[in-house]
């Protein structure tokens, strides 16, 4: 069947040994909310825990034993689906996880696997919350007004988040705290002189 619409990536394993990778890295992406793996792996393992997450919405007995079938240690993660990542997610309609692609780990290699992070967003380690937050302190640090992609960031990162706007300040605030703006200053005086 070349060329066709495929359902899935197969990730060059057996049904049983995909299912298995699939189920570990959506245990291990739930327990640390944020995972470093290869691209390919990390979209399957987005829609696997998309609709894990979904079932934890549910919040029925059904939908716990589902995920209880999908979670390798559900005595260790299935209290915090059920529970803070339930309750983060709540008024949230859906997109619950974030891929967002790195460079390979090894340079030098050439045919290494492209690789990504797959994080749950609006978490404690939501990598463009932090991201927004350092290049929101870099425009005040430097006098200057936020682009218009920086504000539509701000607007994705704090429209679902309970206390969004205090946290964000909060994380701008404490990227102000590291001064990493007069050191960019001092650079560019150094540069012109």
């Amino acid at each position: 069947m070349a060329g066709g619409h495929m359902k899935y990536r197969q990730l060059s394993r057996s049904s049983a040994h995909r299912q298995a990778l699939l189920r570990n890295l959506v245990t291990s992406l739930i327990k640390n909310e944020s995972i470093h793996t290869t691209w390919p792996k990390a979209k399957e393992a987005q829609r696997l825990a998309e609709k894990l997450i979904t079932l934890a919405k549910k919040n029925t007995e059904v939908s716990r034993r589902k995920a209880q079938g999908i979670l390798y240690t559900p005595h260790d993660v299935l209290p915090k689906l059920f529970g803070e990542i339930r309750e983060r997610y709540l008024n949230r309609p859906g997109g619950y996880t974030r891929v967002l692609r790195t460079e390979p780990k090894n340079k030098y290699i050439a045919d290494q696997a492209p690789s990504a992070i797959l994080e749950l967003v609006d978490g404690p380690r939501d990598m463009r919350f932090a991201m927004t937050a350092a290049a929101v302190a870099r425009d005040r640090a430097l006098g200057k007004e936020h682009t218009e992609l920086t504000r539509k960031n701000i607007a994705k990162v704090t429209r679902f988040r309970q206390n969004g706007r205090e946290e964000f300040e909060e994380m701008v605030e404490k990227v102000e705290g590291l001064k990493l703006g007069e050191e960019m200053e001092a650079k560019e005086v150094e540069a012109k002189a």
